[in-house]
């Protein structure tokens, strides 16, 4: 529902839909997942788990060889009623079976290892492309793909790593099985001889091509009647990330919800997604029992097949029951490995959808730096000591937003206001000189070699102690205690000062109002030269707002000071600048295959 609202509101943001864009192939996405392998830094432990893995099966296959050897003497011996042996060839079994348990444990062991560093492997490095400096952001506003990152991170990259781990094993197992027993099937039908009408002949490898038909006949019919699987998992996952998408996002505004008196309007939102979850699922029962009909009539004929196949040899007297029991035990074991794609194809459905929707993440993220370069962008450039705007433009669909001063140099020690009537894009201007939407025309000089710290209008704090969130980003160890209190006093905080190492989710323990002083107090304490601040100030009492001007001319004299607001508060903002917004000024094109349009956070920063 989230990805289909947000398509609706945002026709442009399509860009980086994967139905706007053209899915990646199947091997364009195989490609990408092994260029991240190949640089992934545990990828050694990845290649030592997977030869570990090999040497276990390789072993285990010859276990089963010989277990197979085995059903001859044994059934032979219980033909002849021979109690010796009988129990001479328990003993072998005993032997056989006990190295085969070690090497099964030996394997769950690995298996189980290989998910954990895929998964880390994986995760680590959507996590490490995703953060890259702005791409977090854009992304965000890049329409359906960007809408809930935490599901594809989470949720999707381990279901991919478990299905990868277990679908792969699975496969190496069938195909050393297969070549192990082609072999042995293949040297017991040379055994085979048919007569009919007084006259015999010989089918060299009978048994392996009636097992090669039987299974390649099974799977062609499976993958007929399960391939709708694959897209109807992808449909699926994405309603289930709409789902919990909108339940986490009633929970974090339960106060709001309440307030309003809006929980039968959020239960029918929350039910419709429901719906739409429980809809995808039904449809992905019906195509289950469509193929469970093909694969378990398959199974069960299986367990008859074998006999069925080599019964002429058996009855004709060519061959002893513990012979018929060995090509039996063969011919199970070549057709287990050669219906291994009729076993899993509900797996590889959902293999095929999760990486799907793996891969068209990360492949977002990494184009997302590629697009819409076709587009004018404001040139950012060093300034001596001084903040320059020089022309400066911001496009957005709608229009362009821009500083009637044509040209601007805010020097070190200036209070300077930037105002603008409701829907000028003062935020907008806010994300341009922050270099997280560069599309206009101008130039903006940013201190040479200094950093500009940013306070936005909601504040972020990470979880943790209120200690860390004081110091973030730097670490704890970067201020004293006496400092941090005495930086809460200075914003109205000091009764927070007890609950330093409190550990909370500061941003629902606070108000809106204590979560901005508490911007401040971090401010206060970390003392920037350069601040833009957007809209901060517009929502605090006046009382409040003194409090903070008398902190900031106390701790922080030295520093350039540019708030980005409604009010101007011009009795500590000295300077005025003007924003103005022209609907036939420059604009971004519309969209393009190729190109992205994040509509949805011009927007928001017009609002």
């Amino acid at each position: 529902m989230a990805d289909k609202m947000n398509a609706k509101a945002d026709p442009q943001a399509k860009a980086l839909d994967p139905r706007a864009m053209g899915e990646d192939s199947f091997f364009d996405q195989l490609m990408m997942m092994r260029r991240a392998f190949m640089a992934s830094p545990v990828r050694n432990v990845l290649i030592g788990l997977g030869l570990g893995i090999l040497v276990i099966v390789i072993a285990t296959a010859v276990g089963q060889v010989m277990l197979n050897r085995w059903n001859q003497p044994f059934y032979d011996a219980l033909e002849r009623r021979d109690l010796h042996a009988f129990f001479h060839q328990l003993m072998i079994f005993a032997w056989i079976a006990g190295c085969l348990l070690i090497l099964n444990v030996t394997q769950t062991w690995l298996n189980q290892m290989l998910r954990i560093k895929l998964r880390e492997g994986l995760v680590g490095d959507l996590i490490s492309v995703w953060m890259q400096p702005r791409r977090a952001f854009r992304l965000a506003n890049a329409g359906a793909i960007g809408v809930n990152p935490d599901q594809r991170l989470h949720e999707d990259a381990r279901h991919l790593t478990e299905l990868s781990t277990d679908l792969g094993v699975g496969l190496l197992q069938a195909t050393i099985l297969l070549v192990s027993f082609v072999g042995v099937l293949w040297s017991l039908s040379s055994g085979f001889v048919f007569h009919i009408s007084g006259r015999a002949f010989e089918i060299p490898g009978y048994m392996v091509w009636a097992a090669f038909i039987y299974a390649g006949t099974a799977s062609w019919l499976s993958w007929l009647v399960g391939r709708p699987l694959v897209r109807l998992n992808s449909d699926r996952y994405g309603r289930e990330a709409d789902l919990r998408f909108s339940l986490m996002r009633v929970n974090e505004h339960v106060d709001a919800i309440s307030l309003a008196g809006g929980e039968q309007d959020e239960r029918r939102r929350l039910e419709l997604d429901l719906g739409s979850v429980l809809l995808a699922t039904r449809q992905i029962l019906i195509a289950t029992v469509r193929l469970t009909w093909v694969t378990a009539s398959y199974g069960w004929i299986t367990v008859v097949a074998p006999f069925i196949i080599a019964a002429p040899i058996y009855f004709a007297g060519d061959l002893t029951f513990g012979g018929l029991m060995m090509a039996v035990g063969a011919f199970n074991q070549v057709h287990a490995a050669l219906r291994w794609f009729v076993d899993n194809i509900s797996s590889i459905a959902d293999w095929r959808a999760t990486l799907l929707r793996v891969t068209a993440f990360r492949s977002a993220i990494v184009k997302i730096d590629e697009l819409h370069e076709v587009e004018k962008r404001i040139a950012f450039t060093e300034a001596a000591d001084s903040l320059v705007f020089d022309h400066v433009e911001v496009a957005s669909q709608s229009g362009c937003t821009r500083l009637t001063e044509a040209h601007v140099e805010i020097a070190p020690t200036e209070r300077v206001c930037v105002t603008g009537a409701p829907g000028a894009g003062k935020t907008l201007f806010f994300r341009a000189i922050a270099r997280l939407w560069p599309w206009g025309s101008g130039t903006i000089g940013l201190p040479t070699g200094e950093p500009v710290t940013f306070i936005p209008r909601t504040p972020y704090f990470p979880r943790g102690t209120l200690r860390e969130v004081l110091s973030y980003p730097r670490g704890m160890e970067a201020f004293a205690e006496a400092d941090l209190t005495a930086a809460l006093a200075k914003v109205g905080l000091s009764r927070l000062a007890a609950n330093l190492d409190h550990l909370a989710r500061w941003d629902r323990e606070l108000s809106d109002d204590d979560q901005r002083l508490l911007a401040f107090a971090q401010l206060l304490l970390h003392k920037p030269r350069w601040v833009v601040i957007d809209e901060a100030f517009d929502t605090l009492e006046a009382d409040t707002c003194s409090l903070i001007f008398s902190a900031l001319d106390e701790e922080m004299p030295d520093s350039a000071l540019v708030n980005i607001g409604r009010v101007d508060h011009s009795h500590f903002f000295k300077r005025k600048l003007h924003l103005a917004f022209d609907p036939k000024g420059r604009t971004l094109k519309p969209y393009r295959r190729g190109s992205v349009m994040p509509e949805r956070a011009a927007a928001a920063a017009d609002a």
